[in-house]
């Protein structure tokens, strides 16, 4: 694909995506008493993804200080 294509379609998913997710949380998507929130789900995601990230940074910290402390 060429490389402006890419970068346009990129931004208009990324764009796309933003806004059915503001959209969703402002208005009252429910279909069958089921909400359609998808701005709740993806912040508590975000929050996992640091959590876990920030806990395997940790870990990979100390595997390396106690491979320099073997030496």
């Amino acid at each position: 694909m060429n490389k402006w294509t890419e970068l346009f379609l990129g931004l208009i998913l990324l764009l796309g995506i933003i806004l059915v997710a503001w959209f969703s949380s402002v208005n009252d998507w429910t279909l069958f008493g089921k909400s359609f929130d998808f701005l709740h789900p993806a912040w508590i995601l975000l929050k996992g993804a640091i959590f876990w990230f920030v806990f395997f940074v940790g870990l990979l910290l100390i595997i390396l200080g106690i491979n320099d402390l073997k030496d």
